[in-house]
């Protein structure tokens, strides 16, 4: 691409040459980032308030992810499995800490929410060779072939079956849920909040229900806390407002601000069913990944973002509910993972509208509208957010 090329001369067409067709087209190419902000090719600034889908935790550019980067990078940035890193160890021991999962936990690293998710499932098939797993309906849990499969979106899985065997979707009810665990149950795998379903949660006392009933009949509790952890809805982890504790939790996302990873952490007797040789990752825990993630959950920690997260998140409901659109039906989620149910269909025109008026939202479905801006958001991007989503709103009525 030469300097003269811009977002109106060409680079779309040979974005479609060269990419396979499964993403849809992009929105803009986009060139650089700083704070909460983005700018294309042609120079247009958006706010962002998607943050690469719950991913961009202290934002784009910021000082603490770059320096760690680069420092990492100059000292040593891949070494297989057969060898261990300080940044490797640092991490697992913060997760530990963080989750609540304590001397007992142990860690696995990967490079994604997907690879967490698989991880879980091994874990899962480990439980007393049950064969069944619980998923739920209207889920999402990435698109590698084992989590496809507790995927609980029948279009996602339907070009991809035969998947793998024995999970079944049920209702997100507590009486689906009591109608089908038994001690044949290996494993119940559910998000706290669905984030790909438009940011839904779980119906009150769900958790702590599932808890309940798994301990009784042997079965784990795995949760999928890829796009709701690291501070996003106003605890290091969403399952932490519940008081209960997990056998498992899957992460990804927010961990390292951008560069990819993925983490599953086991709790209490779970971290014993793993034995040598039975899972692995190339990059996996890689010192370059590990070093930025440490870097960047020091920072949300230090400058207090999970408790920016709590209030950023109700000035952005108050803001919402205050346009007085009759397009807002409801406003869904914890912190600032935020789902904008909508009266009528028109997610996907109230996103276009938002992106013409330099703000980055998602339609998560046809009736709602997701937001995720990045942590370190405050008063000044609240408001231009509500500004342009009014305007946004106003366009699709």
């Amino acid at each position: 691409m030469t300097d003269t090329e811009t977002a109106s001369t060409g680079w779309a067409d040979r974005y479609r040459a060269a990419m396979m067709g499964s993403a849809p087209a992009p929105l803009a190419l986009l060139e650089r980032g700083d704070g909460a902000y983005v700018w294309d090719a042609d120079g247009n600034k958006y706010l962002d308030f998607l943050a690469g889908i719950a991913v961009n935790s202290l934002g784009h550019n910021h000082p603490v992810l770059v320096a760690a980067v680069t420092r990492q990078a100059s000292a040593l940035v891949h070494v297989s499995n057969y060898f261990a890193t300080r940044p490797q160890i640092e991490l697992a021991e913060r997760l530990r800490e963080i989750t609540g999962a304590g001397d007992r936990g142990r860690v696995y690293f990967g490079n994604s929410g997907a690879e967490a998710i698989e991880a879980a499932l091994k874990l899962a098939r480990l439980n007393h060779g049950r064969p069944r797993i619980l998923a739920l309906n209207n889920s999402f849990h990435g698109r590698t072939m084992g989590a496809l499969s507790l995927t609980g979106k029948p279009a996602l899985r339907e070009p991809f079956e035969p998947l793998i065997p024995g999970i079944e979707h049920i209702d997100s009810t507590i009486a689906a849920l009591e109608a089908v665990i038994d001690d044949s149950v290996a494993a119940l795998i559910v998000e706290p909040i669905k984030g790909e379903a438009g940011v839904v949660g779980l119906p009150d006392g769900y958790l702590r229900a599932a808890r309940a009933l798994t301990e009784k009949h042997g079965v784990l509790l795995i949760l999928d806390e890829i796009q709701t952890g690291v501070g996003r809805t106003g605890n290091w982890f969403s399952f932490q407002g519940t008081g209960i504790t997990p056998d498992a939790v899957a992460l990804a996302k927010g961990i390292a601000g951008g560069m990819p990873i993925g983490a599953l952490v086991t709790f209490g007797a779970a971290s014993d069913l793993f034995e040598t040789g039975q899972h692995g990752s190339t990059f996996g825990g890689n010192p370059l990944a590990t070093a930025v993630a440490n870097a960047v959950l020091g920072e949300i920690e230090s400058a207090g973002l999970i408790g920016n997260a709590v209030l950023r998140g109700q000035q952005i409901r108050a803001a919402i509910t205050a346009i007085g659109s009759p397009l807002v039906a409801e406003i869904r989620g914890e912190g600032l993972l935020i789902g904008v149910g909508l009266s009528e269909p028109v997610a996907a025109r109230i996103s276009r509208e938002a992106f013409s008026l330099g703000l980055i939202v998602n339609a998560a479905n046809e009736s709602s509208i997701r937001i995720a801006p990045p942590l370190i958001i405050g008063d000044a991007e609240i408001a231009e957010f509500t500004e342009k989503f009014t305007r946004a709103l106003e366009a699709a009525a």
